[in-house]
């Protein structure tokens, strides 16, 4: 039996975070440059995408570009860029076909201006898909994104439109990129690294991590759906016992 008939499709995860690691190692092992991994990698968020959408998945949120990989050689930036363009325009159709939804988070204001209008328009020409969201984060950093929410508040407070004394975990979500999407529940990072790498921190309190050795591009979604099943094997206790859960 694979992966997809274990899967309890009564109890999914609305929400899967996805940190894609481990493409320019691929192509190392490949025998090519840095780059390879990463188009490579593009054939795994369509499988991934897609087996999200067709289990019934609502978000998927995946870590394309953090800001710290600004600091990443100019030539894999530039290159990194153009993939990103190219495979919007190339790809919108798809998402359209698939009733998939794309959207995106982080700091989108210092992208290459050709980057910002491509995908403002892809996200213009699928914004009445309904099935399942996909997020780009990209130039994106959780503490970059906290700050921020930090700074909305404190201007809605010298405008008075705010009591100090009144802010709770409410008040600080609304602030967030992530504001009209659910926590995700799920997390996978592939590449066998064990760290979440400046990624939805606040949104994460609660989330359950799933590491697999898998070097992205050779992620696949019978791979995800193995993911999926160890989730549906985990308790969730958000702080209560076993007995209050069960």
């Amino acid at each position: 039996m694979g992966f997809r008939e274990q899967i309890d499709l009564t109890k999914l995860p609305e929400h899967i975070a996805i940190i894609m690691d481990g493409n320019g190692r691929w192509a190392k092992n490949q025998g090519k440059i840095r780059h390879f991994g990463h188009e490579s990698g593009v054939l795994s968020v369509k499988d991934i995408v897609e087996g999200c959408a067709d289990i019934g998945i609502k978000y998927v949120t995946v870590y394309a570009f953090s800001t710290e990989n600004w600091n990443r050689p100019i030539e894999e930036v530039n290159a990194l860029m153009e993939l990103l363009i190219s495979t919007i325009n190339q790809e919108t159709p798809t998402l359209t076909k698939n009733d998939i939804k794309l959207n995106a988070i982080g700091d989108i204001a210092s992208l290459p201006q050709k980057c910002i209008e491509d995908l403002a328009s892809a996200m213009e020409k699928t914004s009445s898909n309904k099935r399942c969201t996909l997020t780009l984060a990209l130039s994106y950093s959780a503490k970059w994104e906290i700050i921020n929410a930090a700074k909305k508040l404190a201007e809605k407070a010298v405008r008075g439109e705010l009591k100090v004394e009144d802010i709770n975990e409410h008040h600080f979500s609304a602030m967030l990129t992530t504001v009209d999407m659910p926590d995700p529940e799920l997390m996978i990072r592939t590449s066998g690294e064990h760290r979440v790498s400046n990624f939805l921190l606040w949104q994460m309190a609660y989330t359950e991590l799933y590491f697999t050795d898998k070097l992205w591009p050779d992620f696949r979604r019978e791979d995800l759906f193995e993911a999926i099943v160890d989730y549906q094997k985990r308790e969730r206790r958000f702080g209560k016992t076993s007995e209050q859960v069960n």
